[in-house]
């Protein structure tokens, strides 16, 4: 099959990466040297962030170059033990062309807690991120982590990692920054609504359909779809 995908360069990737590691360093979605980030440039390599270093200091030059296989094809330091996470996002799924990781608090407070992102309160979560499921626990770096995730990459555009952090995966690196966003505001609006005012409305069924044809005419086609009350009580009728 033809790869028809437009990539970015190989210096647009390392310096879009250095970008989005100032990004996630500022707003706190990492500490010391956590998370990484990649970025693909070809049908069969990424770019992707080296191990042992602050996302918030990074330059270019300290960049790896990977195939899909995990084989290093340039780059002076060792990738992040964790890229096997993002490999595997992949070859899961060829539609990704990016992925980053990272510990939001909020949303990783939820990870911990072992509490899905599915609740249809914000039409934008619905929308540009869709349900965030929980994949179970693995140890940090090991093949365990990658399984954990696989059966999440086609269906949906991010994961909580159990005790871990969070991934998002988008069509460009910019789209699955922009879903660690959104999953840490929606994180962060559960919350407050759950834990302090003690009250959520949630959307209805109708609602959540409209939603979801919003997010297909943008041609994202992952997501899943939240479950209303009103669907949840007939079901226990």
């Amino acid at each position: 099959m033809q790869d028809n995908k437009q990539y970015y360069s190989d210096l647009e990737a390392r310096e879009m990466i250095c970008d989005i590691g100032r990004r996630v360093y500022n707003r706190n979605y990492v500490a010391a040297n956590d998370g990484n980030i990649s970025v693909k440039v070809g049908s069969n390599e990424i770019w992707t962030t080296p191990t042992g270093v602050s996302k918030g200091y990074m330059t270019p030059d300290m960049m790896v170059k990977m195939d899909l296989s995990g084989i290093v094809l340039s780059g002076n330091m060792k990738p992040s033990s964790e890229v096997k996470m993002h490999l595997r996002v992949y070859n899961e799924n060829p539609e990704v062309s990016a992925v980053v990781h990272a510990h939001p608090p909020v949303a990783t407070s939820y990870s911990i807690a072992g509490i899905p992102l599915d609740k249809p309160v914000l039409p934008e979560a619905i929308v540009l991120l869709g349900n965030v499921p929980v994949a179970p626990y693995a140890l940090p770096g090991t093949q365990e982590v990658p399984d954990s995730i696989a059966p999440y990459c086609q269906t949906h555009n991010a994961v909580l990692l159990a005790n871990h952090g969070a991934l998002t995966w988008g069509r460009d690196l910019m789209e699955a920054y922009f879903r660690m966003e959104s999953l840490e505001h929606y994180a962060t609006i559960l919350m407050y609504s759950n834990n302090v005012l003690k009250k959520a409305k949630e959307l209805n069924y109708s609602q959540i359909t409209d939603l979801i044809k919003i997010r297909e005419s943008m041609g994202i086609k992952a997501g899943g779809v939240p479950i209303s009350e009103e669907e949840k009580m007939a079901e226990e009728e």
